[in-house]
Formats: C-alpha cells, sequence, structure tokens
C-alpha cells in the first residue's frame, strides 16, 4: 500500500511560518512590532483573517503579544542564532554543514571523496613532530605566550616572498596572521558589512562562504561560474543592481570546480569592481597547489580593491591552525584592533612551527610531492568518473576537485544520501548553489578518491539502490 503524499500547509500554516521565520532569523528582534494586519494581508496575498488566525497561533505559542490599540509585538529575548533558520531551508543529510560533520566526526571506515582536505598519510608528519621537538628545546616563551599583534614577523616576511612569487608585491606590515582562511573572512565580514549589506559569490561557490555570510545577515547573490571565471555581463548586472560590498571568490584551483581565471578575465573582473566601487576578497587557500601560479587578482591590483587571504591548513596541518591575510596599508591598524578584541591574537606556537616548516624546506618538498600525487590520482579518478557515466565540467590545472555531472534526471542530494548510507560521504552540488543550479553535480576530492568501494558505492547509489 502506497503512503499518502503530506498535505501542502494551509494559508495560516503559511503565514505562521513566514513570520516565525523571520522571529528566527532576527529579522523581527525581541520588541519589534509585527506588520498591521491589513497590510501583511496586502504582501502576503491572504485575507486578513488568515493573519488574524495566524497571529493567534504565534500568540498562544508566546513568540509574540498583542497590546491593546497598538497591535503585536515579537515577545521574549533574543533567541540564540540558528543558521538552518537563515537563508533556505537545507535537507540536514546533505548539507554543507552536515557533510563537514560527517567528514570530521566518522570513522576510519567511512570513505570521503566529497570532503576538501588532504589525506592524513600526504602530510608531513614527521617533519612537524621533529620541528616540535625542536621548539620545545628553545625554552617556555614559545610554548606559553601569545603572538605579536601583526603576528610572527618572520613567517610575514616568508608569506610576502612566497606571495611575490605569484606576482602579488606586499610588505610584510600589510600581512596579518590569523588561525584560518575561515577567521580571516569572518574578521572582514565584521570589519567591512553591516547587516542588510550585499555580498557576490560566485554560483557554485565553496559551502561554507553561505553559511558564514548568513551568520552575518547580509544577502548573498550569486554569479554564474564558467570554467574561465565569472560570467562577466552577470557580474556587471549583479554590481549595477545590488551594489555589493565585495565579491569574494577563488581566482585559483577554485572550490568546487578546479577551474582558475584566465589573465583577461582577471583583468575585466578588477574594471567592472573599479567602476562599481566593489571590493574583491581573494581566498588563494589552495594557490600553492598549483603547478605553475597562474594570475592572481592581488597581483594585479596591487592590494588596493583587492584583500588576499590564505592559510596552511589544506597544505601543512589543519590541527596546527595558521592563517592570514593581507591588505592596503591603511587598513592594517583597524584590523589588528578587531582581531584583538576577538581572540587577542594568533596562536604563537603554530606560527613559528609553520615559519621552521617553510624555512628548513620541509615546505618546498612537501609541496612537490604533493603536486606528483594529485597529477596521478586526478587522471585516475577521471577516468573512473567518465567510467561511471559522469562528464567532468572542466579539467583543472591543479589542486584537489573535480566537478562533475550526473546523468540526466538524476539529483545529486538523493545520491548523496544513499552513497552516506553505505559509509560514502558525497558532495552534492545544490550545497554550493545559491540558485540550486548544481543539483546534477558532485565535488569529487582526487586525492581521497583511489579506493574502488567509491565508484561501487557511486553506481549504486546512481541506479537507486544499496551497493
Amino acid at each position: 500500500m502506497k503512503s499518502r503524499a503530506p498535505s501542502p500547509p494551509t494559508l495560516v500554516e503559511t503565514v505562521t511560518q513566514a513570520i516565525a521565520e523571520r522571529i528566527a532569523s532576527r529579522q523581527l528582534a525581541p520588541g519589534a512590532r509585527l506588520p498591521s494586519v491589513r497590510s501583511f494581508a496586502e504582501s502576503m496575498g491572504v485575507s486578513k483573517s488568515t493573519v488574524v488566525e495566524a497571529y493567534d497561533r504565534l500568540g498562544a505559542e508566546g513568540a509574540i503579544v498583542a497590546r491593546r490599540g497598538s497591535g503585536f509585538y515579537v515577545a521574549g529575548k533574543t533567541r540564540p542564532l540558528c543558521l538552518k533558520t537563515v537563508g533556505p531551508e537545507l535537507d540536514r543529510a546533505v548539507d554543507p554543514l552536515w557533510i563537514t560533520r560527517q567528514s570530521m566526526q566518522s570513522g576510519p571506515d567511512l570513505l570521503k571523496p566529497g570532503s576538501g582536505w588532504l589525506p592524513t598519510a600526504w602530510m608531513p608528519g614527521d617533519a612537524i613532530r621533529r620541528s616540535l621537538r625542536h621548539l620545545a628545546r628553545e625554552g617556555t616563551r614559545s610554548l606559553v605566550c601569545y603572538d605579536q599583534p601583526l603576528g610572527l614577523a618572520p613567517l610575514r616576511a616568508q608569506i610576502a616572498r612566497r606571495m611575490e612569487e605569484k606576482g602579488i608585491v606586499a610588505d610584510a606590515d600589510q600581512i596579518l596572521l590569523l588561525d584560518s582562511a575561515t577567521q580571516a573572512v569572518d574578521l572582514l565580514c565584521r570589519f567591512l558589512l553591516a547587516p542588510g549589506d550585499t555580498v557576490v559569490v560566485d554560483d557554485p561557490c565553496y559551502f561554507n562562504y553561505h553559511a558564514l555570510l548568513r551568520a552575518h545577515r547580509v544577502t548573498v547573490v550569486g554569479v554564474p561560474f564558467t570554467p574561465t571565471g565569472p560570467d562577466l555581463t552577470a557580474l556587471e548586472t549583479l554590481l549595477s543592481e545590488h551594489r555589493p560590498r565585495f565579491y569574494l571568490t577563488n581566482s585559483a584551483l577554485h572550490n568546487p570546480t578546479g577551474a582558475t581565471l584566465a589573465p583577461a578575465i582577471v583583468h575585466r573582473v578588477l574594471r567592472l569592481a573599479e567602476a562599481h566601487d566593489t571590493l574583491i576578497i581573494e581566498d588563494d587557500i589552495f594557490g600553492d597547489l598549483e603547478p605553475e601560479p597562474a594570475p592572481r587578482l592581488a597581483g594585479f591590483d596591487g592590494l588596493q580593491r583587492v584583500i588576499q587571504v590564505g592559510s596552511f591548513s589544506k597544505t601543512l596541518s589543519a590541527s596546527v591552525r595558521c592563517g592570514f591575510l593581507a591588505v592596503r596599508p591603511d587598513w592594517i591598524e583597524p584590523l589588528v584592533d578587531l582581531k584583538l578584541a576577538m581572540s587577542l591574537g594568533n596562536g604563537h606556537l603554530a606560527a613559528l612551527l609553520m615559519h621552521r616548516l617553510i624555512t628548513d624546506g620541509t615546505y618546498r618538498r612537501h609541496l612537490s610531492e604533493i603536486r606528483e600525487k594529485l597529477a596521478r590520482d586526478r587522471g585516475l579518478a577521471a577516468r573512473r568518473l567518465e567510467a561511471a557515466g559522469l562528464t567532468l565540467w572542466t579539467e583543472p590545472r591543479g589542486g584537489l576537485f573535480l566537478w562533475a555531472a550526473l546523468p540526466e534526471g538524476l539529483d545529486s542530494g538523493d545520491v548523496a544520501r544513499r552513497a552516506l548510507g553505505q559509509g560514502v560521504v558525497l558532495a552534492p552540488g545544490a550545497a554550493f548553489s545559491t540558485s540550486g543550479a548544481g543539483t546534477r553535480f558532485l565535488r569529487f576530492n582526487v586525492a581521497h578518491c583511489a579506493e574502488p568501494r567509491i565508484f561501487s558505492v557511486l553506481d549504486a547509489a546512481m541506479q537507486g539502490g544499496p551497493a
């Protein structure tokens, strides 16, 4: 016997839910006056009696209170922020934060082609242990003290030198150390944004951008992304219509597609940003995995309109947290103040460790090995995906990711849900997209695709059953 499909919500339930979501996302704060019955009925396209019943239900739940002769008001104190209520409702089995939780909390038997980092066995564990022993012998200060406000000066100098290899000229005092690239983006959001501002991201883009920006109460709009960069016509329209505060992007080894901006696109993006007075945050977290450096927005711009963000979490250690940002000189001091107010500084021991790994040659040798392994595994993963019936969106020049389309008629969320039940974490495309355009796509981390069982599970999940 077939189960009966759930009934669609009534008009009263729809109106009640709309108001509850505004309260949960803090669009209506405690004490705020709700729209009048008449105006809300007009905006929702329902009768006044429907709104009255919805207000009565919310009043009975204690969510709002009526004040005679004045109207209805949000009751109680501000509730803790829940990201599920800010933005579109997502399927908790496969939404971005659930993908991250599964990948981080899982046991060793779970296969993770949907994860965003290198395998543990690929990381330079022996070199990290040697460096930690060396630092432990140097004395107690390196183990227990706060770092300088800007962060360890020798490490900042090394980061500036490495940036110059990518065509970006920056003084060490334009670089601010933090605990991660995510913290850097969060700091910049606090520095640049006010609730209600608009931010442009790529569609698709790194899924955590969506969650982080929702937490800052801003409007997120997506620009369609192509194998050579953002769709320039669409970007110009968005900049003109929305006047966004900034555009957040990866210009090299884009997450999730693996694409890299063509030089001509870099130039045009900067011209559009200048014409519309828009800042750019360039997240270069995967940049060191490139075989040869491609042009960077920050290099063409000279860090005037572009802010660059990076970290060593993807290339050296996610456990030893160390990230950075590079900005124009006049923004450094207020950003330092904000950093100190948020965290009292970055990890001094982590900065010392990263500096040693860079200067003793470990990082150079490690990157060379990783690039070779990724090139090998990228070709193998691409052949296996094509044999399974998926179509590669582009052929990346380096990095971790392949962005692949399922055959027509398949939804990546459904496939990921079935694969998860068989011990394989996939990354469905809808989690990366503001428009839902990625529903046929999956992101694959080539470094985690060596196990053949991944593809037998994927094949079975595409067929609609267990492996």
